[in-house]
């Protein structure tokens, strides 16, 4: 099977995977394979917005309910609590909104969040609309990144394979540089 291939039977569902944890550079090489025609725009930007959501959601919920045990176990979370609340207190729509854009708070942002006194339902409205514009930003990334690499390179039927496995290389290389500084 070529990367075509692949990419048509698996992308959606490598997509969903990777966006309900980070998702920000498995989401650009998607919005670039979406440009190439392997997958559909509007079904990248809609399962990254709805996978973003959930992902959003569990933390959240996990903050509300086992916040103490999170902070226990991971420092670095502790560390960074103070900080958000603060900034929770003072703007917290757009933290809410913005906080999937922040490195280094994707996962801890939401469960913080949840430590919040911020109602549920309140979190879920807002968590919906950073969602989408999310998916909707990162994606137009990657279909951006393949139309100007159409225009530098010509066609690139004898180029893609490479492209798309650096851009999975570089996904993997971020979400291991991430995961290794996790708390």
């Amino acid at each position: 099977m070529d990367v075509a291939g692949l990419i048509q039977s698996y992308g959606y569902l490598a997509l969903a995977v990777g966006t309900l944890l980070e998702g920000e550079a498995i989401l650009i090489a998607a919005g670039f394979a979406a440009h190439r025609g392997y997958l559909d725009i509007v079904a990248v930007i809609a399962i990254a917005a709805v996978c973003g959501f959930l992902g959003d959601q569990f933390f959240f919920w996990l903050g509300r309910r086992h916040g103490a045990t999170v902070l226990a176990r991971w420092p670095a979370v502790a560390h960074q609590s103070k900080r958000v609340h603060r900034l929770i207190e003072r703007y917290h729509a757009p933290v809410i909104i913005g906080v999937r854009f922040a490195y280094g708070l994707r996962i801890a942002g939401p469960i913080l969040i949840g430590m919040s006194p911020i109602s549920g339902l309140r979190f879920a409205l807002l968590n919906a609309l950073g969602a989408i514009l999310w998916a909707f930003l990162i994606a137009g990334v990657g279909w951006v990144f393949g139309q100007a690499a159409e225009i530098a390179l010509g066609k690139l039927e004898h180029m893609e394979g490479w492209i798309l496995l650096g851009l999975f290389a570089a996904a993997a290389i971020v979400w291991w540089i991430k995961r290794d500084r996790a708390p």
